[in-house]
């Protein structure tokens, strides 16, 4: 099936787990019928993360909801990136902008199959996806491929 091929309005949501009990996180997931879990982390397997460092929650999305797990390096931000906005040495705006010029020079619209989107869910570690690149993420590949997905952030 080819990018024009797909059907529009599938779903795609996005979570962050901080700020969420594991029975939130699990429970919101399963509610959904989310089918996998994308993890866009650049840090996802500090002790930091808890319940959702990597290879533990690859073990809790099958076992509990049945839900496959996929890293997709192809969203990650850069570190130098991440870390100058987290150290609050640039603001949204300017990491924003780099961001979405890094998704197009990766030309990830072009070597992610949307298909692995259909009834997923991004992962991030933030509560909120107002600024977080998950967001930014969604609305890329929203654009590139022409409003293909009904977004919604799971709380």
């Amino acid at each position: 099936m080819s990018h024009t091929e797909f059907s529009k309005n599938t779903a795609l949501f996005s979570i962050g787990f901080t700020e969420k009990s594991a029975a939130r996180f699990f429970t919101l997931l399963k509610s959904k019928n989310v089918r996998t879990l994308l993890d866009v982390r650049l840090q996802n397997t500090s002790q930091l993360a808890g319940f959702a460092k990597k290879e533990d929650l690859k073990f809790f999305l099958k076992e509990i909801c049945n839900i496959d797990y996929l890293e997709v390096p192809e969203l990650h931000p850069e570190s130098k990136l991440l870390k100058d906005y987290k150290n609050k040495k640039i603001d949204w705006d300017y990491y924003s902008n780099r961001y979405m010029e890094l998704l197009e020079k990766r030309s990830v619209a072009n070597i992610l199959d949307p298909m692995i989107f259909d009834n997923g869910c991004l992962l991030c570690s933030e509560h909120q996806p107002h600024q977080c690149h998950r967001r930014l993420a969604i609305d890329y590949l929203n654009d590139k491929w022409k409003n293909r997905f009904k977004v919604e952030h799971l709380k």
